[in-house]
Parts: structure tokens; sequence; C-alpha cells
């Protein structure tokens, strides 16, 4: 728009426009439009009219410029030109403008740079969308645009262009959490209006003067001489010029997803206007943008040059406290009734006294009601208090069953803490936790646990009797004695669980009781948890997922199944106990609950299933994999729920209500935080993010654990006083970032941490145990999934540099004596080197593939369970008569390779071909679909080579033939 202090003759404008267009476009004659505006060139209505004739599209099938005169009371009138970018030039526009007006000194040089996008940011398609932006894909094309203004830098400090160039690519750096960012720029001194590719580095360490200094000389060079960008960055900032009498609307849509228009004005400042397409960027994140360059731009143009760039804010106080408080900072923590007590145990004595005949624990021979379980746990906690455990922390190792329960809560009521030990890991593995934890008993059997000076071991039906005898003898209860309602009662220690470490030790988390407690009066209330409610205790209790089963269960009344650790295994059979122990409470990992799915598919259209609510956690959830669920119970039925949480912030940060629209839009959210914890989103320094910006996630509130066990350094580093709020943190090591709604997206880890079906892994672990072992020199481990997305396809893969002695099945074996099953490496591969990038990291790209079979079996060590151990079936050079032979080993050894990816012969052992639990399942399953009978999974494990396998399933094909021919 031109203004012109004088009234126009229309006709004569008209016929220097018909001239005008003839000469320079050589296209059909616009018409020139009028508009007389009822009011004076300073009113607020003759604005209006501008902006209204700016912001109306050229029509596609007329001249490809409209121009408009509008005339004022006061004898001054607007000449609005609106014009197609790509079909008419800057300098064309211009010159058009000034022979209307008939004055070209009137006009010459007015219009800025009208940008022509290059043709790969116009395409909707392929332009890039900022990782940031969180746009919604329904909303393409719908346009916000968000005013904004910058200082004038101090005189001769810096250009105006260079300072904006510094705000736009520091903010840009803090969203991208990259020190290289890549910015498309159109100088104001540009003849064509096309934009240039930068590519500029960020030092955060650097001082704010040199900064600018870098920001000026990639934007004083001559027009044209940067490449053109070949992918275009995603942001484009547009520098243009005030001119008396002349306003410009450089674009109608913006031909970014993020346009920047920064105009100076004649005292040094600027004017700002943000562009963004909703499709590509979230409205409130946009206006957030907009924001943070202005507030960027201000410090840097204030700031003393020698200040570090790292000083500079992204946030100002207010802005901060928002985020803060949109994370959960400040949320009301969820108040236990008066008179509750503050000890896990003590709530569940609260409610033995209330419903002492209520049923609460059962296994596959036991029913316990709160009244049994209060006794037995008693018991055994005046069996702890014959020992002299005096608060100490105490080891348990049992199998999953009732036992299990009772003697954990016997440990609480004893004044102690709780250290579970799953009874499968290997002896080595054992003998530290326990060492490590300084436990002086374990309850557990004395016969398979390790020996260690100074531990004694001792099983639950001695520890009980023992404690009966005491009782019986008139000695005062423990449990009583500890008064569990005392208010400060809840500081105390209720557990340390193990989990893994990068220095090739497991690292222990203590975690008071008022977490727990916190836990489920938080989430009580909205999963509407009461003492109807049928939970099941799945998962190892040594994995920090069932603190939620345990205590969730028990804490709100309800009764807990315990699921044997075989069933566990077998999704159909844990399908059938859900059926019909009515149970209305699951947890699961998604890799679990994906076989469940397939198990309630092949159950039938009845499945009998009386769950109402699911909760995800221990790995990221694909929302995806639960559309067949959806198709059989709708969400109002059963309610399923992701949750994010870390065993240092006990169990559970956030929930995400699961439904099928999320299932459609494939989201990634966690939810919001649970009342009374918060989180937030972090950069390198620690600085605060916004929405839409990822970062590290960092987790305060109710949930935050004590410390590290003997770990004073690493508590340090990990939990820390937030110098923004003031209260403790834990730095999580995950990547995330906060939605403007508040909910959380998780994406993944910032460190070599991995999670494999549930469990969490520092690969560094698994590195240190193999450099441990003899003959190993050098070592390095990766995560590979030969199928993305799906879960049975990951295994862990070792590669090892070997000495003179060093030999694949030594560190294969080595490692065994100290790693779990679910850490174990599915194949070690001895290499001459491993190769390194150029930065000194491993450079996956460069490892051969690994040697399939070069381990021992990892499989579960089975023969640590009554009844059972390896190879214990049929033998395979028996005869298995004649329904069986060639053809049931090669449908066998067929499926057996399908699955695995590599060819199988009869002497190869599934979990020596990098086989799992997960695939196990399948291969069951897919086995039974052709017709062969049932499997357990516990007669795989027992008979896990092909030659045994096949041999056991030509021994079942004879016993149901033998069964058919009796009838």
């Amino acid at each position: 728009m031109v203004r012109a202090a004088r009234r126009i003759d229309v006709a004569e404008a008209q016929g220097r426009l018909a001239r005008a267009v003839a000469d320079q476009l050589g296209t059909g004659t616009p018409r020139l439009w009028t508009r007389r505006a009822a009011a004076a060139s300073d009113d607020a209505r003759s604005a209006a009219v501008v902006r209204t004739e700016a912001e109306r599209p050229v029509h596609p099938a007329g001249p490809p410029v409209r121009v408009v005169l509008v005339e004022y009371t006061d004898d001054v009138a607007d000449l609005v030109l609106v014009a197609v970018r790509d079909r008419i030039s800057r300098e064309a526009l211009t010159r058009l403008a000034a022979q209307v007006l008939d004055g070209p000194e009137q006009a010459a040089g007015a219009f800025g740079p009208l940008v022509p996008p290059a043709p790969s940011a116009r395409d909707a398609a392929t332009r890039p969308s900022p990782e940031w932006g969180l746009g919604s894909p329904a909303r393409a094309g719908e346009f916000q645009r968000v005013a904004f203004r910058l200082p004038a830098p101090e005189a001769g400090t810096v250009p105006g262009d260079a300072l904006a160039v510094a705000a736009v690519s520091l903010a840009l750096a803090r969203y991208d959490g990259r020190p290289q960012v890549r910015l498309d720029v159109v100088p104001a001194h540009s003849p064509t209006g096309e934009p240039s590719a930068l590519t500029l580095t960020v030092d955060e360490d650097g001082p704010i003067a040199g900064h600018l200094d870098h920001c000026r000389s990639e934007t004083s060079g001559s027009p044209g001489t940067a490449a053109p960008t070949h992918a275009p960055a995603g942001v484009l900032l547009v520098l243009g010029r005030s001119l008396p009498g002349v306003r410009q609307l450089p674009f109608l849509a913006p031909p970014a997803p993020v346009t920047l228009y920064v105009e100076q004005q004649p005292d040094g400042s600027a004017t700002g206007t943000c562009w963004f397409d909703e499709g590509d960027v979230d409205p409130g994140i946009g206006a957030m943008f907009a924001g943070r360059v202005a507030h960027v731009a201000d410090q840097l143009a204030q700031s003393p040059g020698d200040s570090p760039l790292s000083a500079v804010s992204l946030l100002n106080t207010a802005e901060a406290a928002e985020v803060l408080r949109l994370g959960g900072l400040g949320s009301a923590a969820a108040e236990p009734l008066p008179g509750t007590p503050a000890t896990i145990h003590g709530r569940i004595t609260a409610t033995a006294r209330s419903r002492p005949d209520a049923i609460a624990l059962t296994d596959e021979s036991t029913q316990l009601t709160y009244r049994q379980l209060d006794e037995r746990a008693a018991a055994m906690a005046e069996g702890l208090a014959a020992l002299g455990t005096d608060s100490g922390r105490v080891g348990v190792c049992l199998d999953r069953d009732a036992g299990l329960v009772v003697a954990l809560l016997a440990v609480l009521k004893a004044g102690c803490s709780y250290v579970p030990m799953d009874s499968r890991y290997p002896e080595e593995r054992l003998r530290y936790t326990a060492s490590d934890a300084g436990v002086g008993v374990v309850i557990g059997d004395p016969e398979t646990f390790p020996r260690l000076d100074g531990v004694r071991v001792i099983g639950p039906k001695e520890l009980e009797g023992l404690g009966t005898d005491r009782a019986a003898q008139g000695s005062a209860r423990r449990g009583d004695s500890q008064d569990p309602e005392r208010a400060d009662a809840g500081a105390a220690s209720a557990y340390v669980i193990y989990t893994s470490g990068s220095t090739g030790r497991p690292k222990g988390v203590v975690v008071p009781h008022r977490n727990v407690t916190s836990l489920v009066d938080a989430t009580a209330p909205d999963l509407g948890l009461t003492p109807a409610d049928v939970w099941t205790l799945f998962h190892s209790s040594a994995f920090d997922f069932s603190v939620w089963e345990i205590w969730g269960a028990l804490l709100t009344g309800g009764r807990l199944v315990v699921v044997p650790y075989w069933v566990a295994r077998a999704p159909d059979e844990f399908h059938e106990l859900l059926a019909a122990e009515r149970v209305t409470v699951v947890s699961q990992t998604p890799s679990a609950f994906r076989q469940l799915i397939e198990a309630d598919r092949q159950s039938g259209p009845e499945a009998g299933l009386a769950v109402r609510l699911v909760v995800f956690g221990g790995e990221p959830l694909d929302v995806v994999r639960l559309a067949p669920w959806f198709t059989r119970y709708s969400p109002s039925r059963c309610r399923l729920v992701n949750m994010f949480g870390i065993t240092e912030t006990t169990v559970h940060v956030t929930a995400q209500t699961v439904t099928p629209a999320e299932v459609l839009a494939r989201s990634r959210s966690v939810g919001r935080a649970l009342p009374g914890w918060s989180v937030s989103v972090r950069d390198t320094h620690g600085r605060l993010l916004p929405p839409g910006a990822a970062g590290e996630i960092h987790v305060g509130g109710a949930g935050v654990a004590d410390r590290y066990l003997g770990r004073p350094e690493l508590t340090a580093e990990r939990f820390a006083d937030d110098p923004l709020t003031g209260e403790r943190v834990y730095r999580s090591g995950d990547r995330g970032r906060l939605r403007p709604d508040g909910r959380l997206d998780h994406l993944g880890r910032l460190d070599n941490q991995v999670k494999v079906r549930g469990h969490r892994i520092e690969l560094d672990e698994i590195r240190s145990v193999l450099l441990a072992a003899p003959g190993v020199e050098v070592a390095a481990v990766t995560l590979h999934q030969e199928t993305p997305g799906d879960s049975a396809s990951t295994r862990i893969d070792a590669y090892v540099v070997l000495g003179a002695e060093g030999t694949e099945r030594r560190a294969f074996e080595a490692a065994r004596r100290v790693l779990p099953d679910y850490m174990m490496p599915a194949t070690v591969t001895a290499v001459p080197d491993i190769p390194l990038t150029l930065n000194g990291k491993l450079d996956t790209s460069r490892l051969p593939k690994p040697r399939i079979g070069s381990t021992e079996p990892s499989a579960p060590r089975i023969e640590d369970v009554p009844g059972t151990g390896q190879n214990t079936g049929p033998d395979p050079e028996q005869d298995t008569g004649p329904d069986t032979g060639d053809e049931l080993a090669g449908t066998v050894l067929g499926v057996w390779s399908d699955l695995l990816g590599v060819p199988v012969r009869t002497s190869d052992n599934f979990f020596e071909l990098g086989g799992n639990s997960l695939l196990v399942v399948r291969l069951l399953s897919e086995l039974r679909s052709r017709g062969l009978p049932k499997v357990t999974t516990r007669q795989f494990y027992s008979n896990s080579s092909a030659d045994r396998f096949i041999a056991l399933v030509a021994e079942l094909v004879k016993e149901a033939a033998a069964k058919d021919d009796a009838s």
C-alpha cells in the first residue's frame, strides 16, 4: 500500500494502469477498483478498510494483480496492490505503482521484497514441519498471524538485520535442541526476493558479541551468494525496510510453515509479524515462538557483549511460571482421609480391622482374608524382630505366590525396607544385590540362595513359626510398637529396587512409604479404584511395576490375584485366569498386552472378561497396536491408560487415557502429571523449555525417590534442588516435550539406556560385564529390531575384540553368571576391532552382521523351578510312531526358520538362534493353527532344542491319537 497525500484523478489513474500493464506485464488490463471511506485517513475505520482490501486475494481467473484506490474524506488516498508473487516481480510491481500514481519519486523502492516461495516450500505435502510445531493436519491451510517488536541495537554495535537473524537462530537452536540451525533468509537488499539458506552455528559457550558477529557476517554478503536451499528449513525470515508512506503485507498466506517478516523502522527498532500454518504449528506454540524471538532480541541488544550466550533466557519470568504450572507444578496432591495411617502396612492393618473377612490375596492354592494376611505378616514380622533386623533392609527372594506378598508386608510391619530379588536371577547378581544393599537377612530358600558371610537366609514358613513362638511367649508385636500411624512414619524407606547401571553394577533406588501411598491416593479417584476391584500380580517383585500391582490393590481394599510364573508366560492361560477370577484391573507392558490381544481374539466372540481398566507401563506404547482391542471392547467398557514413569519417581508420573481417536492420531502422549507430581522439559543446560521444544524430562513432586543407595555422587547428579521451583526434581534421562494443553509426549532416551520387553537396560552395563570376562579386550553392545515396531524381533547383540585366550563362548558364559536373562545378548560376535565415528563413538553402520548361534541359549533358567529341568521331554532318538517323522520335523523346522529368520537344523537351540519369550508364544500359536497339539510354555522351555521339541510334539500327537482311538 502506497499513500498519496492528494486527490487522485481516477480516470487518469485507470489510463496509466492500462498503459503500465501493457508495457510491463503483457497481460489483460486489470480494473482500477475504487472505494470511498466515510472517514479521514487517520481514522481506525479507514485502517480497517485498507486491511480488508489488502488481505483479499487475487481472483485466480483474472489478471495477476488487483489494484484498489481507497479515498478518504481529507483528500488523502491509499493505493493498494495485491499481486501474484510467481508472476510479478518486485521491480515490476514497484514500477507499476509509480506509474499509476504518476510520481515515480513517491514509489521508487517503496515495496520491499515480495517473496516468491521456492517450489518445495509451496508444496504442503513435502515442505518440512518444525518438530516442535505440533500442528494438526486437519487445520492445514488455516493461518495465524502474531505481531511482535524488536528493540533498536545500541548505535554502532550491530545492524538491525543481524540482530533479527541472531534472535531467530538462537530461539531455533533452543527449540530444536541443536547448535546447528538452518534458516531461509531473504535480505532486505535482495533484488529478486529469493530466499537463501543459511547454516548458523549457535555457540552457547561463546560470548553474545561473537554470536552477533557471526550472524552479521552470514547476512552481509552479496545477494544470491548463498546457495539456495535444496530442502527448505521450515522457517523463513524476510527482512524489510520501512519507507515513508508505504506499508507492506508481503504475503497473504505464509510460504513456509513459520514465516517471519521483520521491518526495520527509521529509529533502528523493528516491527515483526509471524505467520504460521496451523497444519504445521499449534496456535499456542506459534504465538509463544514469536514472543520468544522478541524476548531473546531484547537480551541480545541490551546485554554486555562479553556475556555468555548461554545466559540468554528463552522464557521470561511470567512465562516460565506458566509453563511450570502447565506441567503440574503447584497441583494439589491428593490428601488422604483424616486419621489415615502414613505407612503402607498401617493402611492395610486398618483395612484388616474394618473389613477383616474381605478377600485380600489369592494364588493357585491359597486364599487369605485381610485379617489372615495381616496376622501372618505380623507373625513373620515378629520372626524378623527375633533375628534382630532392627529397622534395616531385608532381602526377599521368593517365587511368585501368596507367600511372597505376605513376606513383603511382614518386612514393612517389622519397620524395615524390603529388597526384592528375583529367584531366577544368576547367583552372582543375587550375591551382588544382597551385598550392596547390606541385608543381614534374606527371606528365601536356604538351599538355593548363594551363601554370603553375615547374611542369614531363612524360609518364610520357618520365619513365621519363629514369630508365632515369640508371640506366644508374650513379646510385643514389632509392627504395632512401630506406630505406623505416626505422621513422620511415611518418610521411612519402604523398599529398595535395583535397576540397571551404566558402570556394570546395578544401583538401588530407595523409596519411602509416602511415595507409594501418594501414588495410590493420586490415581484412585480418576481410575475409580475401589474394594470391588480384582487386580493381578503379573510382574516380578524385582520389577517396580509390581509395586503398583501389589500395593495398588491392597491399599484400595481390592483383591490381588497372584499370577504364577508360567501362566504369565502363556497368554492363553493368562486369559483363562482373567476370566475365571473375574479380574477388573490389569497392568501390562505393551509387549505383553499385544500377546493378550491375540489370545483374546482366539477365545471367540464371548471372551468372558470382566476387565474394566488396563494400565500400561514399563516401555513406550505404540497406540496403533491397540486397534484390534477396540474392535472388541469399547472405551466405555474397558478403559486403557498409558502411564509414563520411572523407578526413581515411584512407578508412575503421568496418565493418558487411550481412545480410538488417539490410535488414529498415532499419539505419543503419555498424558498430564498425576496430582502432586510435576513434569518439565529442560535443555542440556537445565533451562526450562517452552511447549513443543524437546529436551530432558525432569520430574518433581510426591514420587521423587530418596536417593541411590550408597551412591552419593550419582544421587547428586540425578536428584537436584531445582533453582526455578525450589523443589527436588529427578533428571530422568528421557527425552520428551510438553504440549500446549499440559500433556507430555515421550520421545525415547537421551543416553545409552533402552527398554527391552518392559525392562530398563543400560547397554553400558552389559558392555562392562563383557569387558570383565577373560580374554575380552574391547566390547560393544547394540540393540537390534528386525521388524520395526515389533518388540518380539528385538534382540541384544554383542561384539568383542578377543585376546589370545578369549572365545565368544567364554565371553557369553562370563556374562551369564552375572546378568539376568532379559539382559543377556542373543549373539556374541568376535571382530578384529570396534568401528568408531570421527567423534569417537560406536559406528553401528560398520558393524558386521551378528553371528547367529555364537552363544549358549539365553532362555530363562528353569532348572531352578521345582519339577522342571533342561531337556526333560522324550528322547529324540526314540520311535515316535508312523504318524510322525520327516513331515512333522519339516513343519516344525519351517516355522522356527520363518520366525527366527535363519535356517534351522535339528541340533539347533531356539534361544541360541535369537529366540525370546515373545517369539515362543508366537511359535506355539502358529503350530496350534496348523493342527498340532497344544504345547505349554513350560514344556517348551524344558525342550528348547529343535530335536527334543520335535520329539515332544510327536509324543503329544501320539497321545492324542491314542485318546481318539479309545473314544
